[in-house]
């Protein structure tokens, strides 16, 4: 078999885990998994060691899209405040979609709770690097106390997102506002 051959299953399973988990939480079987995947438990298996392995690869490979959909490009010529905005701006536009749950880093971390999971260890690894940009900004823009501000922006942001993602809140007219109160607090422009 080519590695082109093989990679087709993989790629299946790993889109397979990142739809199932995301809808139905990280407690879905093996057997959905392998089922919406069109892969034999045997082939998972000899693609990935465990459940745990396949669904780390799947948030791995999801990262960069998850990053690319909220953060603006580098070159965009956005201000830091601006920066910090659009953020939000794609989480109110993201949440407004009939299948939004919430952000999915977050959603696998309060389902684990073992923080030493692998799943675990790549979503606390995305969640770091999100509150590492609103850092970034904030510094840039002359917020200040940088460190606060960012914490303070990803509780806003995995609270949004959260709320929305189980349909407690719209976040139109609420989360642009409540930002913008922190930016204004902290001094950033």
């Amino acid at each position: 078999m080519s590695t082109e051959e093989k990679q087709s299953p993989r790629e299946r399973l790993l889109e397979a885990a990142a739809t199932l988990t995301y809808r139905d939480g990280v407690g879905v079987g093996i057997e959905a998994l392998c089922k919406a995947a069109g892969v034999s438990k045997r082939s998972m298996y000899q693609l990935f060691e465990s459940k745990d392995e396949l669904l780390a690869a799947s948030l791995e490979r999801r990262a960069s899209v998850f990053v690319a959909r909220l953060l603006p490009a580098a070159d965009a010529g956005l201000s830091s405040r601006e920066r910090i905005l659009y953020v939000f701006e794609q989480v109110e536009s993201q949440a407004g979609a009939p299948e939004f749950r919430g952000c999915p880093y977050l959603a696998v971390q309060i389902e684990l709770k073992d923080q030493s999971h692998p799943a675990s260890q790549v979503a606390h690894r995305v969640k770091e690097n999100l509150t590492a940009f609103f850092r970034a900004e904030a510094e840039q823009g002359g917020a200040s106390d940088p460190d606060l501000l960012a914490r303070q922006l990803s509780l806003v942001f995995d609270g949004a997102s959260a709320r929305a993602g189980i349909g407690a809140d719209r976040l139109p007219g609420l989360i642009a506002p409540t930002v913008a109160t922190l930016l204004d607090a902290a001094g950033v422009h």
